[in-house]
């Protein structure tokens, strides 16, 4: 099992290695660093409690066709555009394999090759307008459609989903140079030690 793990971590990282080797491991706990459906489900629950009363509400309001955009943007934004400009940069993503496993963008496809570099400028900003546009994307639809509870439930909905991602999943994320990223300094540096290849690749690019 320990080779069958070493053989899909081509970049030695030490998420990908064997399990063992986290007993003596001194911030174990302290990031999301392996893959746990527990952290996938938590991430799914929140996004859809978001969705829910804003797919409700654009149907109220006659608008429930143009669901299939949102629909097709959440693909395009998850499935190939956020992929590239943020989880390229991650561990998660330096598995060998043609598909993604992690604890937000489970299943997506790797069309890219894994880059430890930091993210940059520009990928930080199209970041900001995905966000903008998949979570802003209801909100016209439901002041058109005059469904102003819905529209006070899915801005409340979308304000938890991101309060509770900074707090829970950015706190602990190994997704460093994302600009949501909020782990610890020294848990950081500590990371790194047991990372030469993600350390270098920063510390190339002004980290």
């Amino acid at each position: 099992m320990a080779e069958q793990e070493q053989s899909n971590n081509p970049y030695n990282i030490c998420s990908w290695r064997p399990i063992s080797e986290c007993n003596d491991c001194s911030i174990a706990g302290s990031l999301k660093c392996r893959y746990n459906s527990g952290d996938l489900l938590h991430f799914l629950g929140t996004f859809i409690s978001f969705m829910f009363p804003a797919v409700i509400g654009m149907v109220l309001s006659g608008f429930g066709w143009y669901l299939l955009g949102w629909v097709g943007l959440a693909v395009i934004f998850f499935g190939f555009w956020e992929i590239r400009i943020l989880c390229s940069h991650c561990p998660y993503y330096a598995e060998k394999g043609f598909t993604l496993h992690c604890i937000a963008n489970y299943g997506c496809p790797k069309f890219w090759k894994y880059r430890p570099e930091p993210i940059n400028t520009s990928e930080k900003i199209q970041l900001l307008l995905g966000f903008a546009l998949l979570g802003g994307y209801p909100f016209p639809f439901l002041i058109l459609g005059e469904q102003f509870i819905f529209l006070l439930l899915t801005a409340w909905a979308l304000m938890m989903f991101f309060w509770t991602l900074r707090k829970y999943t950015c706190s602990k994320c190994v997704n460093f140079s994302c600009l949501l990223n909020r782990v610890p300094k020294e848990v950081v540096d500590e990371y790194l030690k047991r990372n030469p290849l993600m350390r270098d690749a920063l510390e190339r690019n002004g980290w």
